[in-house]
């Protein structure tokens, strides 16, 4: 029998009980759309994530100090900090995998301008941050090495700072704020970068030479930590074993004996991220998943009773020559015609669902088309899986027993 003849009795059939066919695909259309829309706040989550870990900047490598042990309490890590800026003078002149490298303090502050205060958190670093992070400045200019030098007092701040002690879009640079009293001058403004991973405002910053915040705001000694940057990534795992033999030996750590520091870089904090990102987008989509599997049972319980309801439909036509592959083909098609266009409706609703969600709940979503693609062909599957048993059943009635029946 031709295809389109096929075509053309399976709908016929189905539209002799609009109502139940339609009930029928209304499970697939839930499970595709709840597959689509699902993998599509997975995705968008994956993409919001790598797009923070991106903001890090260009194949960053963070330096942390270990945890100190006094008496044999160990005390919180990051408190055991003897860095120094010949270290960072050491790792720039002897790693040639490392581009830039630079030491860091880091501060609670008050801020205080003509009448408004503001708590944020004050960088200590070199000029060379900025292109770690890969930082732009929007207005003004950023400090120099010879600002660094001479410990003069000026920073930059980020968007957040601005707003709450300047006033919406308002420039900051030339205006003098107070960091714990002491004055400092706005250099700069620095470009909106949004939030990071952990959902932290990476624009509520202040940053200084580093000098300037360790003598004349600290008071201290030495630095709480370093970033580098590699000179490309897949150098990355070269510089931060560079660093790490550098700094070893420098502190005179013995062959066997465990750093007395951590080493992180940009590509272990995105692989953790992703993992997880991942990690939720497949349990969404099993989730929704389960919505399909589902709809595909209710085809084959549905194709189960249009096969005993029409027993001696079924009977005549063996009767008068057809073969069972014909009548298989029939019942087939039916449920391959309810899969298909219940999965075009799902894959309508759960691209307008994924929509929705990023209108009004504000969520990163992502349709991929691969995910339609999934979506739609699993729904294809479904129907042709779920209404091969039905089909088979029916291709195999006996005739006579067929039209004897009541």
């Amino acid at each position: 029998m031709r295809p389109t003849a096929l075509f053309m009795i399976a709908l016929r059939s189905l539209s002799r009980n609009k109502l139940r066919s339609a009930l029928t695909m209304l499970g697939i259309i839930i499970g595709v759309a709840a597959v689509i829309a699902m993998l599509a706040v997975g995705q968008g989550a994956r993409a919001a994530v790598e797009k923070s870990i991106a903001s890090l900047g260009s194949n960053v490598i963070i330096v942390s100090p270990g945890a100190p042990n006094q008496s044999g309490i160990r005390l919180e890590a990051g408190s055991n900090s003897h860095f120094s800026e010949t270290d960072a003078d050491a790792i720039r002149a002897q790693a040639d995998q490392v581009l830039y490298v630079t030491p860091m303090v880091r501060t609670g502050g008050q801020l205080k301008f003509s009448g408004q205060n503001w708590r944020t958190n004050v960088y200590g670093v070199y000029p060379e941050y900025l292109l770690i992070r890969q930082w732009n400045v929007v207005s003004g200019s950023s400090f120099t090495v010879s600002d660094e030098r001479g410990a003069t007092k000026v920073c930059l701040v980020g968007k957040t700072v601005a707003n709450n002690l300047f006033g919406e879009d308002a420039d900051p640079v030339g205006r003098t704020l107070r960091i714990k009293n002491e004055p400092f001058r706005v250099a700069g403004l620095l470009e909106s970068k949004g939030q990071n991973a952990l959902g932290q405002d990476q624009d509520d910053i202040v940053i200084a030479p580093f000098s300037t915040i360790l003598h004349k705001v600290l008071g201290g000694t030495y630095a709480q930590s370093f970033f580098a940057s590699a000179v490309s990534g897949n150098a990355i795992p070269d510089a931060s074993k560079q660093i790490e033999d550098i700094l070893r030996r420098r502190m005179r750590i013995p062959d066997g004996a465990a750093s007395d520091f951590t080493i992180r870089t940009q590509t272990d904090i995105a692989a953790a991220a992703t993992s997880t990102s991942q990690t939720l987008t497949v349990l969404l989509a099993s989730i929704a998943a389960i919505s399909l599997l589902v709809g595909g049972i209710g085809i084959m319980n549905i194709m189960l009773v249009s096969v005993t309801e029409r027993t001696r439909e079924i009977g005549i036509r063996l009767a008068v020559g057809a073969l069972g592959r014909d009548i298989l083909l029939q019942f087939l098609v039916e449920a391959l015609v309810i899969s298909i266009l219940g999965g075009l409706l799902g894959v309508l609703l759960g691209v307008g669902t994924s929509a929705f969600l990023a209108s009004t709940q504000g969520w990163a979503v992502s349709v991929s088309p691969v995910s339609v693609f999934v979506a739609f062909g699993f729904s294809a599957a479904t129907g042709i899986f779920f209404g091969w048993y039905p089909a088979r059943k029916a291709a195999q009635l006996n005739p006579i027993d067929a039209l004897r029946y009541e």
